[in-house]
């Protein structure tokens, strides 16, 4: 698998699309993988009047190597990024939050911090944004020895060197794997005074850990192909499946809307992601961008041919330079037939019986000419019914005449 989530972070939309069409081409050429894609801006609503991002993807990708893709729409609220792992050092320009704080806060409003008649909560509360200005140069400086940071000097008497925990007073602090800790400590104690003093902070916090949860989806989908091939098999439709640490899609998706999606007259077909009631977040499609091919509509069957042709090659690796003669062949058959059969009976391959889905030809005068022998081909062809999912399940019923 080919994946590249960060390909949507880039500012141009064409920019995207090229990285995208250069992920296809390279897997058309190696012919033994796949690409997953996002659709840059698709965390948009399709009627947002931005532009539809779904018919812009389409338009922009072209048609070459279409078999070897799969996009899926909308990008998806997670919980990767927890409460507690934010601090205020995720805010950029931390001057303009130290501002809002300032207004946010009761009593702060053009204060004179140095004035004695300044409340001790208002100098603290000013101190605390103070620090939030901090680097890590300074938040060192502050906790070293001497400083009022109370850190631990050296051990049995002998001098510390210069910026290190107990150093002589102006020497320059030297931020040490302790020192780091203690100021990761200092920075989360800070984050947690701030939420307690703004109601604002939190909001802003909140805001900043839903927006970096806001995620494309093809890196879970990568995961999803992993655990459908380890648990099912390769050709089993990476669709059905719930998402983990997904909250809900970005945008809500009807059956009528994921028609267009599925099924398109340009047959770009893109997977959707919807929420339903009581099964949680799902992943409800499992077509290729080839989606007017019959061949090559799904993604597990060409994720599954390139299996096939992959093992079938490397198994035959170790035949090469061998006699191109009968007892070769009968051995090679022998193993591709040996393996399509174990296939078979997971259920990878359509047949009632194995004869019904493979079989192996190799030979003088049945895939090779005596000039083929003389060239030192050895040619192999297997012919594999590979199993379809049930994309569409239709019931009907009918009322019959009473018969007792």
């Amino acid at each position: 698998m080919v994946v590249i989530p960060d390909a949507v972070l880039l500012e141009d939309k064409a920019a995207c699309i090229s990285v995208q069409q250069a992920m296809l081409k390279h897997c058309g050429e190696q012919h033994n993988r796949v690409a997953i894609l996002d659709i840059w801006g698709g965390f948009r609503d399709r009627a947002d009047n931005t532009g539809d991002c779904v018919d812009d993807f389409r338009n922009s990708l072209g048609i070459n190597y279409l078999s070897f893709g799969t996009a899926y729409y909308p990008w998806v609220n997670t919980t990767i990024v927890q409460e507690n792992e934010l601090d205020y050092t995720a805010i950029h320009n931390r001057d303009k939050l130290v501002e809002l704080l300032k207004n946010d806060i009761g009593g702060m409003k053009d204060v004179d911090p140095t004035a004695a008649n300044v409340p001790l909560k208002i100098k603290q509360q000013l101190e605390a944004l103070g620090d939030v200005m901090k680097t890590d140069a300074e938040w060192a400086a502050k906790l070293a020895p001497g400083a009022g940071g109370g850190a631990a000097g050296t051990a049995g008497g002998s001098p510390a060197p210069a910026g290190a925990p107990g150093a002589a007073p102006g020497a320059p602090t030297v931020i040490d794997a302790e020192m780091k800790v203690a100021i990761a400590t200092h920075k989360g104690l800070l984050t947690s005074s701030l939420r307690t003093m703004s109601p604002l902070f939190k909001t802003i916090l909140d805001g900043v850990r839903q927006h970096l949860n806001l995620l494309p989806p093809s890196a879970a989908m990568a995961g999803i192909y992993t655990m459908v091939d380890a648990t099912r098999g390769v050709w089993k439709a990476p669709a059905n499946v719930s998402l983990n640490s997904v909250v809900s899609p970005a945008v809500s998706i009807s059956h009528a809307e994921q028609e267009d999606l599925n099924v398109t007259t340009q047959g770009k077909s893109i997977n959707a992601i919807r929420a339903f009631i009581g099964e949680g977040v799902l992943v409800w499609g499992a077509r290729t961008l080839d989606g007017n091919s019959l061949d090559w509509r799904y993604i597990n069957v060409r994720r599954t041919l390139i299996m096939l042709e992959e093992s079938c090659r490397l198994a035959a690796k170790a035949l090469v330079f061998e006699p191109n003669v009968s007892s070769t062949w009968v051995t090679i058959k022998s193993m591709i037939s040996n393996f399509l059969t174990g296939i078979w009976k997971r259920g990878g391959l359509a047949g009632a019986v194995p004869d019904d889905a493979f079989s192996v030809h190799v030979g003088l005068g049945e895939t090779m000419t005596p000039d083929d022998i003389l060239e030192g081909i050895m040619r192999i062809t297997v012919l594999v019914a590979v199993s379809r999912p049930a994309e569409f399940i239709e019931i009907t019923f009918q009322q019959q005449m009473q018969k007792s």
